[in-house]
């Protein structure tokens, strides 16, 4: 386990996390799980022309079913609220009806990649979108290119956009399917306290690797959402 001051990354089950916690231990959880779509790297060579596409590492297995009932009922007991990337693939787990829907434009242009990603909300207020450009190669800020470590991995700024509109200031933050770990450099920065678990080995210690480089170079995804460019603005 990898600890500073208010960020914990751990290589666990994050099932075995969530029992240790008492109900709303966590102010917001902000999850990408699996979508149940076999989504797995294994077909980005047939997408975009652009440039060769990476070459991620099998992750197979990992995408073929969404989590259990039990992994939701778990994570919504330990947490006041809730963003879930992805479940549009898997509303029937979803607790209740939601307004509050967050589409992630990522203007992928010719690519057969999907054009936006959806992410269920438990707050009550209106659906936002946001814009920024996640398609192959190019991406929304280009001058602060994000390495990609992670077939299914989201950008930076996306997460400090979340964590700007939807977190306040002193919240306690879970993940529980850390993947490449952006959430941690977002979390880092914008200084909120973060729980996050990782069960796959390589990706956590990638992932770990990438935060550390990121906590010594300072602040290297550093505009915050008022600040971006037009297409990473929220719409």
């Amino acid at each position: 386990m990898i600890q500073t001051p208010k960020i914990n990354l751990y290589h666990r089950d994050c099932m075995e996390l969530m029992r240790e916690k008492p109900d709303g231990y966590y102010d917001l959880a902000i999850v990408d799980v699996s979508y149940g779509i076999k989504e797995d790297g294994r077909n980005n060579h047939t997408r975009g022309k652009l440039a060769k596409a990476k070459d991620y590492r099998d992750r197979s297995r990992y995408d073929n079913d969404s989590p259990p009932v039990e992994y939701f009922s778990e994570m919504l007991r330990t947490s006041k609220n809730q963003i879930v990337w992805g479940a549009n693939h898997f509303i029937s787990k979803m607790p209740y009806d939601s307004p509050c829907w967050i589409c992630w434009d990522k203007e992928n242009g010719t690519t057969d990649f999907a054009d936006f990603e959806l992410a269920w909300t438990s707050f009550k207020t209106a659906a936002r979108k946001v814009r920024f450009r996640w398609a192959g190669m190019l991406q929304g800020d280009m001058k602060n290119k994000q390495e990609r470590i992670h077939p299914n991995e989201k950008p930076i700024p996306l997460y400090r956009w979340l964590l700007e509109n939807y977190a306040n200031p002193g919240d306690r933050i879970l993940d529980t399917h850390g993947g490449s770990m952006s959430i941690a450099l977002a979390c880092y920065d914008l200084g909120f306290d973060l729980d996050l678990t990782e069960l796959d080995k390589d990706y956590y210690d990638a992932g770990v690797a990438r935060f550390e480089r990121h906590r010594a170079q300072g602040q290297l995804f550093h505009a915050p959402a008022t600040q971006l460019p037009e297409q990473q603005k929220m719409f």
